[in-house]
């Protein structure tokens, strides 16, 4: 298969696959589960999410994003993917021949109330966990909003719903070249997925933290990750026992603190550097190293 035929639940597909191998501190990889949630859950909710993505460009959000929640549902039985099939639903609506950010920022402008309630709808059947209540447009009403506003609401509290209301920029800007950049140093995938992970934890606190363990764990976890990369990240021996520490640290509770957002959010910047051939599905991606994880 070459580039030019991927389409676009080729992509999605991928780019969950590669998050989900990828030995991320605190989260599923291939060599670790939690319990109740394994790695080939994360392998299957890939393979559920292709076809919806794939029915035709310009399908509202609203309705890509319940049918792959459903699919995933009827696959796993379980919440693997919801912050990920937000996040790439509206890359989803815009067409292959366009250029991706421009596309969505139209897709964005064009989303409606009725993409909120199936939105919301995906939501409550999802069962995130932490989910709490709304003050405005809970989840459990019926929204009298569109999707883009009632994400503008939420910007404040959630990494997702901030993307909807910053036009992705932190993926664009931020979370993309960070993982281009770091392709190009280590020359495979999987180190520059796991770097892309600690650059977005050391800038944001994880939402998914922040609403099971509370705004000042996530703060906290913030600041782990900025001292592993004060000592070099993966690029030195010190750096990179760190990032084993906070591996332990963040598995020291269960899975609550698992940097589930920050996952999602990687997920969207392998989905874009696909999009935008900044990175081809046969790159390297065993990350060869010895004392990681």
């Amino acid at each position: 298969m070459t580039r030019a035929k991927l389409t676009t639940g080729n992509m999605a597909q991928i780019a969950c696959v590669w998050e989900a191998t990828a030995r991320k501190m605190g989260n599923v990889h291939r060599y670790k589960d939690f319990d109740g949630t394994t790695y080939l859950d994360f392998l299957l909710s890939a393979a559920a999410i292709a076809c919806p993505f794939d029915l035709e460009p310009h399908r509202p959000v609203g309705t890509t994003v319940a049918l792959a929640v459903e699919a995933t549902q009827g696959l796993v039985g379980q919440n693997t993917n919801l912050g990920i099939v937000l996040l790439l639903a509206p890359f989803a609506a815009t067409s292959g021949e366009e250029i991706l950010r421009p596309g969505l920022a139209s897709v964005l402008s064009n989303l409606t109330t009725d993409d909120t309630s199936e939105v919301y709808r995906a939501i409550r059947l999802a069962n995130p966990g932490g989910l709490g209540d709304a003050p405005e447009q809970d989840v459990r009403d019926a929204p009298t909003v569109t999707l883009l506003e009632a994400m503008k609401l939420a910007a404040d509290r959630d990494m997702i719903a901030r993307q909807y209301a910053n036009g992705f920029a932190d993926v664009f800007d931020f979370g993309a070249p960070a993982f281009v950049a770091a392709f190009a140093r280590f020359g495979c995938v999987e180190a520059a997925i796991i770097d892309c992970q600690l650059r977005w934890l050391a800038r944001f606190p994880d939402s998914l933290i922040a609403r099971k363990k509370g705004a000042e764990t996530a703060t906290d976890v913030q600041a782990r990750v900025a001292h592993v990369l004060e000592l070099g990240g993966l690029e030195t021996p010190a750096g990179r026992a760190a990032g084993v520490a906070l591996d332990r640290h963040l598995r020291s509770d269960g899975n609550k603190l698992n940097p589930g957002t920050t996952a999602d959010l990687v997920t969207a910047c392998l989905f874009v550097a696909l999009r935008e051939n900044m990175v081809a599905p046969s790159a390297p991606f065993r990350w060869q190293v010895q004392d990681w994880l």
